[in-house]
């Protein structure tokens, strides 16, 4: 099977580090000329480092581009940049984001513009930015990084539950106008991911475990009895990003291990 990324250039948001991360390590050992884009410059220069020190094609490159993908502006000249410095995108994966749960009652309207800033105003305008070179050349890749609360929200779940469930049918959408241009869009709903986002959520608790025994006894509850890892969803992602997946498009696929009750 042919997963090379070879001669494509990619966008990552949230690059820096977790998912976007093992991602962008994934696309560069394909060959691809990756760029990661992150709020925080400190990060990005370590994670490209990282990423710099993988065996690759000689047609892979890392690049890191610091932006808020929040600022509309931001990323309109942050895309300017990686199009003249990489070349045109071919291959957009929109990671950007963190998990926002809390009481429904105690979500304001503040709280409900700022997750809908970053996790779906975000993805539609950098895929509107890549769409036109993508049409041009009959070949895209678009990679929405959601969670299984997309398919089956629960109490306590907003507002990321409705963010994501937006970010579903905005793959659906898109997936529909982009297949007769050979644009392929798809979703993967993210579970329990060893990531930074897991890490954030161990330093919340009280401190009476270490974080492996938190991974260990959080995934022991799992159908698979534990956590993903990140360079699992990678595997993925770089799936769906390569000619191996030249037919499927329209999906929101589960990287669960089983836990969402909903296919």
């Amino acid at each position: 099977m042919d997963t090379s990324l070879v001669g494509r250039t990619a966008i990552i948001t949230g690059g820096s580090l977790g998912l976007g991360l093992a991602t962008a390590q994934a696309f560069y050992q394909a060959g691809a000329r990756v760029a990661i884009l992150a709020r925080r410059k400190k990060p990005l220069e370590e994670a490209k480092a990282r990423i710099l020190t993988l065996e690759a094609p000689d047609s892979a490159s890392a690049t890191a581009f610091t932006c808020d993908v929040t600022d509309a502006a931001q990323v309109q000249a942050t895309h300017a940049e990686v199009a003249s410095q990489l070349g045109s995108v071919d291959i957009l994966v929109n990671n950007a984001g963190q998990s926002a749960t809390r009481p429904f009652e105690s979500i304001t309207d503040e709280d409900w513009q700022a997750d809908i800033d970053l996790k779906l105003f975000a993805a539609i305008r950098l895929s509107r930015l890549v769409w036109p070179h993508m049409k041009t050349q009959r070949w895209g890749r678009i990679i929405n990084l959601l969670n299984v609360f997309a398919k089956a929200p629960g109490a306590n779940t907003a507002p990321t539950s409705v963010t994501r469930a937006a970010g579903m049918a905005l793959s659906k959408v898109m997936a529909s106008e982009g297949a007769p241009d050979n644009i392929l869009v798809n979703a993967m709903l993210i579970g329990f991911i060893k990531s930074d986002q897991i890490r954030r959520m161990f330093e919340a608790g009280d401190g009476s475990q270490s974080f492996e025994e938190f991974v260990a006894a959080s995934g022991s509850r799992l159908p698979m009895g534990r956590m993903g890892e990140a360079e699992e969803a990678a595997n993925l992602a770089l799936f769906l990003a390569s000619d191996a997946a030249s037919y499927i498009t329209g999906c929101a696929i589960n990287m669960d291990g089983g836990l969402s009750k909903v296919v």
